[in-house]
């Protein structure tokens, strides 16, 4: 059905994509992998018309497609899924799945076809939403099938799916598996990318492993493991996890209670009340959107709670970013590019950014640069950040070295003599490669067996059962529940997450 042949794109010195020749059969998951830099988005980004390969070819049922061109692309049958959705919130279901589908010349909309064109599609995959729910109003996981709808109400024949269970409940990827295997009996092709191996040994026919910009290898999902499909990605075996000792908290560094943030709507704080204590991990689980970022905002000191408390160490929480970095208080946002970093800053400077005024980088209201630059370099090679000179800028960077960069700096804090740090992180390894995943886990685990207190926010379940020794669940804007990691199961974790409560 489709044919990728002796693809190569560059970027400057950069080969993103190196000859790679792939092939797609009706009816068939192929699923994609590699450590982030590795190409995936390159080649699908040719594959949709948003680049233009430097060399090689793309054909669908044996005829080429136009480069360079989306709506090529779409009148072929390719149609994409994107991580962080494209929806107008303000709209219906039935105006975002058909807006640009008629031309401007037509008097009027021709709803009633466009209703039943819908419906017939949500039916016949399994896809059940109702067309005149707004979008804002609805779940994460509804919203996706909106996305899945927009791209079948356009004829997709091959659809990509770039990490399309990063927000989703367990019952709700199961929702979307079953979904997928309705889309193989049908006849459709479909190109999943994600980071979940265990994901792709479920979903996948066939997996190819991308690594440096070639393919470097192709695997029947039948005949391969997790740890071949790890080694692959990475070009090495990755070593086992840390092992997370059974220990007893230490004093309590983080309290909040009944803290609310003032906005309105379920991704408002409506009276948060929870505590970490020094040496354990915490991780507030959630569906996306339900107050995870309010929460957020707040500990990184970007706004103040307009009810509650929250304490540090017993004392009233730091106001601002500024005397967060110096009472020590860690912090990893969610947004690496447009919060934890300044993009056209060097990693050196990026890396100083969080102490430009303590006296290690400041003398006589000078920068020391030099001192700027060791630090760098030391960062750099602690947490194996590659692919940048300590000089570039740090937009070049991949996303999982931008985030080791980002946790190093971090990490690099240190709390009031006596006391444990404070780590906040939020979704620290969203969209991430398992080498970098590893890395960071590591890191964190290595912070709760000094005694430091970490508050982790994540929406992947995977890795809060991989860190947390108590997992909180947010729901509408309220800390629901809070259990040791060990007393909950998957599914009630799910359920927890996914119960409608009102707002």
């Amino acid at each position: 059905m489709l044919s990728l042949v002796h693809i190569t794109k560059r970027f400057g010195a950069l080969v993103a994509n190196d000859d790679i020749s792939l092939s797609l059969a009706r009816g068939e998951v192929l699923a994609l992998l590699g450590e982030n830099g590795a190409g995936k988005s390159t080649l699908v980004s040719i594959l949709f018309g948003h680049y233009r390969a430097d060399e090689g070819a793309i054909e669908i049922d044996g005829a080429p497609l136009p480069p360079g061109e989306p709506a090529a692309a779409l009148a072929a049958g390719i149609g994409m899924v994107h991580q962080h959705f494209t929806l107008a919130d303000n709209l219906s279901v039935l105006d975002n799945v058909t807006i640009g589908t008629e031309p401007l010349w037509r008097p009027a909309a021709r709803r009633g076809a466009a209703r039943r064109k819908l419906v017939d599609k949500a039916a016949r995959f399994g896809l059940a939403v109702d067309p005149d729910a707004r979008v804002a109003t609805l779940s994460v996981g509804e919203r996706q099938r909106v996305e899945i709808l927009k791209a079948l109400y356009r004829g997709a024949r091959v659809l990509i799916l770039d990490e399309p269970t990063a927000v989703l409940t367990p019952q709700e990827s199961e929702s979307l598996f079953a979904t997928l295997k309705q889309f193989v009996r049908e006849g459709l092709a479909v190109i999943f990318i994600s980071h979940k191996l265990d994901e792709v040994l479920a979903v996948a026919d066939r997996i190819a492993v991308l690594r440096a910009g070639r393919l470097v290898a192709e695997r029947a999902a039948a005949q391969t493991t997790k740890a071949e499909l790890a080694a692959l990605m990475v070009g090495r075996e990755l070593a086992p996890p840390p092992a997370r000792s059974e220990r007893a908290p230490g004093a309590r560094v983080l309290e909040l209670t009944d803290v609310a943030n003032g906005g309105h709507g379920r991704a408002a704080l409506q009276g948060a009340t929870l505590s970490v204590h020094g040496g354990e991990i915490v991780a507030v689980a959630g569906v996306a959107g339900n107050g995870q970022g309010a929460l957020a905002q707040l500990l990184f000191g970007l706004a103040r709670p307009v009810r509650g408390r929250i304490a540090l160490h017993g004392a009233d929480y730091p106001a601002t970013p500024r005397a967060l970095a110096a009472a020590g208080v860690a912090r990893v946002p969610e947004d690496r590019r447009r919060e934890g970093s300044v993009g056209e800053f060097s990693l050196a400077e990026n890396g100083a950014l969080e102490r430009l005024r303590t006296p290690r980088f400041t003398r006589a209201g000078l920068l020391r640069r030099g001192e700027m630059r060791r630090f760098g370099a030391q960062l750099a090679a602690d947490y194996d950040v590659r692919g940048g000179a300590l000089g570039a800028p740090v937009r070049l960077l991949s996303g999982g070295n931008l985030q080791k960069l980002i946790l190093g700096r971090a990490l690099s804090a240190m709390a009031p003599a006596g006391r444990p740090r404070l780590i906040v992180v939020d979704q620290p390894t969203w969209g991430l490669d398992v080498g970098a995943v590893a890395a960071i886990h590591a890191r964190l685990l290595a912070a709760r067996e000094a005694g430091d207190a970490v508050l982790l926010i994540s929406e992947d379940l995977d890795e809060i059962f991989a860190l947390a020794d108590r997992i909180a669940v947010i729901n509408h804007g309220r800390i629901v529940e809070t259990r040791a990691a060990r007393e909950w199961t998957l599914a009630e974790l799910g359920l927890a997450m996914a119960e409608r409560r009102a707002a």
